[in-house]
């Protein structure tokens, strides 16, 4: 068991003294629920970079990426390029009607589409999904908190809850938008800077070629190419279905902001899985038989220097709180808006909605807990992947639909997707056999459902034109 020393511990200390000014600067801010869920739409380019990197660059992206890149290389890319990719197309085709539909949620907005059937049809299905990832933030935070300290894995899983609810719960958005700019720079230097050792001290890249064999090591589909290539498209419509994400860009004083943020966000992402891979790389080469969850914290314990290596462990476990904290806002968002305000308590003034927003986040935290506790030893990008996909097939399509096909398509069968193509892709997970990915059977389905949505308003449309002659 390696200990800490007085420079890690110092290290550590001032790192999350630093973060803790900032988010309790961020507390200031909320003044009311929508300060809380979209900043009060008063968020420039970097807050919605903090908020949208705070989220995604978290335990997946560093210590899941490292764990996945020990056992098999460059597919643990996927993830970081995944997000890139999906970042760019947010910026690029939705940050614009996203932007001007002036809704706080993604079922807000599919609830005016296509009636109000679908806002909890939605909020149920988008919250499970990211319900998932926040069990993979837990099990990052595991894998750190043993690595650092002799605890029990269930010890670590209750400190890593506690410190998710303290992140997010007095900052909201601001929370995780201020503390992630602050985040992503400390991130950046502490995990490129890790990057580059890993490969320094292995001898060069052409060192790294020679040791492993090419394949599974530098190819993005050494798991295969229907599980590989399911992961990165999981990754764009996982982006581009997620209310955290979305909410970021809503949240954008102008929509020039708004596409700016997700812009950075796009480019800033990719070079962090680069550097988690080759640090992954790099233990397997020196320690073949170690756990391979705690690749990236023991690299940190073993070859960085302790003052540095301090740093690198705080900013790795703001990274994973601060990703779970922020999905965690995401869930509470939802249900608040589109479930307690339209279904539970219609009348709830705006103390009592930042009240109900806040104890959410604990009740989410609390049972991604309890699942955490019989899966500590699981794949940790296994969970993030499966928690985008079921997004993914569960909103993308309609939300397309809303957003680019006003009209176009038949409520009743984008409501029947929303339904169908997630229950598919569970059905799937248990009963196709592993090498095929349930996501192209959600996707799949939902695509054709919308398909026939939009023949059926168009014959619709066209039996009124002739009633009407």
């Amino acid at each position: 068991m390696l200990t800490l020393t007085y420079q890690h511990i110092i290290g550590i200390v001032f790192t999350l003294f630093l973060i803790t000014l900032v988010g309790a600067y961020s507390g200031r801010m909320v003044k009311n629920s929508s300060d809380f869920s979209v900043g009060g739409k008063k968020a420039g380019a970097g807050i919605i970079t903090g908020t949208i990197m705070g989220t995604l660059v978290g335990g997946a992206s560093t210590i899941g990426t490292a764990q996945l890149a020990f056992l098999y290389g460059f597919s643990a890319w996927w993830f970081t390029l995944g997000a890139g990719i999906g970042c760019l197309i947010l910026a690029l085709f939705f940050s614009g009607p996203l932007h001007r539909s002036d809704k706080e949620t993604v079922p807000q907005i599919l609830a005016e589409e296509f009636g109000g059937l679908a806002r909890p049809i939605s909020s149920i299905f988008v919250s499970l999904g990211t319900f998932l990832n926040i069990i993979a933030q837990i099990l990052s935070a595991v894998a750190l908190l043993t690595s650092m300290f002799k605890i029990s894995p269930i010890a670590a899983s209750v400190i890593s809850i506690m410190l998710m609810s303290a992140y997010v719960i007095f900052g909201g958005v601001w929370g995780t938008g201020l503390v992630g700019v602050a985040k992503l720079i400390l991130l950046y230097i502490s995990v490129i800077a890790g990057g580059i050792i890993a490969v320094t001290y292995g001898g060069g890249i052409g060192h790294f070629v020679n040791t492993f064999p090419s394949f599974p090591y530098f190819s993005l589909f050494g798991r295969g190419v229907w599980i590989d290539g399911a992961a990165g498209f999981s990754l764009v419509l996982g982006v581009l279905s997620t209310q955290t994400y979305i909410q970021a860009v809503l949240s954008g004083k102008t929509l020039r902001d708004a596409r700016t943020g997700s812009l950075i966000s796009a480019f800033m992402i990719p070079p962090i899985g680069i550097a988690g891979i080759f640090i992954g790389l790099f233990m397997k080469m020196n320690h073949p038989n170690m756990n391979a969850a705690s690749a990236f914290p023991r690299f940190v314990l073993e070859y960085m220097s302790p003052w540095l290596g301090g740093i690198v462990l705080a900013t790795l476990l703001v990274a994973v709180v601060g990703t779970g904290a922020g999905l965690a806002l995401g869930i509470s968002t939802i249900f608040t808006k589109d479930i307690y305000k339209n279904y539970i308590n219609k009348n709830a003034d705006d103390d009592r909605l930042l009240k109900v927003s806040r104890w959410v986040i604990v009740v989410c935290l609390v049972l991604a807990l309890l699942f955490t506790t019989g899966n500590a030893k699981s794949l940790i990008l296994k969970w993030s992947f499966m928690s985008m996909g079921l997004r993914g097939a569960t909103v993308f399509m309609p939300l397309c639909a809303a957003l680019f096909m006003k009209g176009k398509v038949k409520s009743s069968y984008a409501i029947c997707s929303m339904v169908i193509s997630p229950i598919s892709v569970m059905l799937g997970k248990i009963f196709l056999p592993q090498s095929f990915d349930p996501l192209f059977l959600g996707v799949t389905t939902s695509i054709l459902i919308t398909i026939l949505g939009m023949f059926d308003s168009e014959n619709h449309q066209i039996f009124e034109n002739k009633s009407s002659l």
